[in-house]
């Protein structure tokens, strides 16, 4: 493995992410032309790592490093902050930033790029990069031409949650376009007497944020890649005809009380519903027949429980599975998602190493095979995953033939996709006309 480059530190503002390749853990600690971790004498460094990541998350995450300490000696600490996105730049403007950060929205990675404290990527993780992740990825850890992250994980947005017995039993199937899920939807309520759809938009101060999902999901299958990135960028306005265009479609869902919401009220009943276990909880009961979601709400069905006390059977043939949302007649397969980067502080050698690590297919299987995570590193063994259902989500992710795009609502600046876009998605659901939220929305580009 070639010695470590140096690297200047850059204070630009711009959108990116990236991907990584993989160099086998062995080769990172042996061999090579020189530099500290090649002749070993990095053994006993510590890396400090820093992310929102907490819980039971995060002892998987600080597990999926143990091979690599094991083989070089270095020692990997990641500390877990519930209010990591509040805080990590204050830190880092005052000099106490960590080696590295998770940092889980664009907005505030190029905000740490600002800084003038991020480090370019390395040459080895850029060429990992370049390797293991499609483009889109790497766009996303790049600020004006300079390529600084790598993506870790990732999530695949768009889910639709559902019963594989109770679609056997009503004798329908797995919609394969927009308009067939929209015809599904109807079919359900008439069998039923009740309303399919269950949502809950309730999220603390980031209630709403479910809706922007739905938006996002419908404006990028109706009016494609090129319509979505122009407007995550900006330069088409939540007023144009497009967008209006995926909040009417929309609203055949989520605005009409014969649909929505089952089991918890009426269509206002949206935002005063958590977006998590009472949903999952919901499907796994048979009160809701429908209702979608990233792919992280499988993580939630453990912790809840099936009419009959059980835990859910996440699978094709058990109480509870999912699929894409489908799209329009004619467009391609597209699918929204979100991740985080790995963002580096320190130029020191067992920085790099660890971040170069952590951009390979090694980290991607260590961290995949504990479970509950998937990644769209393309070198990375989707069968290590823990359930059948992730598998099937990082596969979608590494096909070259899927359009990837990032969560338009965390590309856009915090006043509009942490902010009006949030508060505007309760205002529709709580009555106001949609043209006004759209101008609502809007003007908080000009805060």
């Amino acid at each position: 493995m070639t010695a470590l480059r140096s690297r200047r530190r850059h204070g630009f503002i711009a959108l990116g992410l990236t991907a990584v390749a993989a160099l086998a853990l062995a080769g990172c600690a042996e061999g090579g032309d020189g530099g500290d971790a090649d002749d070993g004498s990095l053994e006993g460094e510590e890396v400090q790592i820093s992310g929102g990541i907490t819980g039971t998350e995060a002892d998987a995450l600080q597990k999926s490093f143990d091979a690599f300490t094991e083989e070089t000696g270095i020692k990997v600490v990641y500390t877990g902050d519930k209010g990591f996105e509040g805080n990590i730049v204050t830190k880092v403007d005052g000099g106490s930033a960590p080696d590295i950060a998770i940092v889980p929205q664009p907005g505030l990675f190029r905000s740490l790029v600002d800084t003038g404290q991020v480090v370019e990527a390395s040459d080895e993780v850029e060429a990992n990069v370049d390797k293991y992740w499609s483009s889109a990825w790497k766009d996303i850890g790049t600020v004006d031409d300079v390529f600084y992250a790598a993506p870790m994980l990732a999530n695949l947005k768009g889910y639709i949650y559902y019963s594989p017995k109770s679609f056997q039993e009503w004798g329908v199937e797995i919609p394969e376009t927009w308009q067939e899920l929209l015809d599904l939807t109807k079919t359900i309520q008439e069998k039923t007497g009740q309303p399919p759809w269950c949502a809950g938009f309730s999220s603390e101060a980031a209630s709403g944020w479910p809706g922007t999902d739905w938006v996002e999901d419908l404006v990028l299958r109706q009016s494609g890649a090129d319509v979505y990135d122009s407007w995550a960028e900006g330069d088409t306005p939540f007023t144009d005809p497009a967008i209006e265009s995926a909040f009417d479609e929309v609203a055949k869902v989520l605005l009409d009380p014969k649909y929505v919401n089952a089991g918890f009220g009426d269509v206002q009943s949206i935002n005063s519903t958590a977006f998590g276990d009472p949903i999952a909880a919901a499907v796994a009961n048979g009160t809701c027949a429908l209702t979608h979601q990233a792919s992280f709400l499988t993580a939630n069905f453990l912790a809840v429980q099936t009419a009959d006390g059980a835990t859910p059977d996440v699978a094709e043939d058990g109480d509870v599975y999912a699929f894409l949302m489908p799209g329009f007649e004619g467009e391609p397969f597209s699918v929204s998602g979100g991740g985080e980067l790995v963002t580096v502080f320190s130029d020191d050698a067992a920085t790099q190493k660890v971040a170069e690590y952590m951009s390979t297919p090694e980290w991607a299987d260590a961290r995949v095979s504990l479970g509950g995570a998937i990644s769209a590193n393309t070198g990375a063994d989707p069968s290590l995953a823990s359930s059948k259902f992730l598998t099937d989500a990082m596969t979608v992710l590494q096909d070259p033939d899927t359009v990837f795009r990032f969560d338009a609502s965390d590309l856009m600046p915090a006043t509009v996709g942490s902010g009006s876009f949030w508060r505007g998605m309760v205002d529709w659901i709580d009555g106001k006309p949609t043209p006004q939220v759209l101008e609502d929305i809007q003007a908080g580009y000009e805060n």
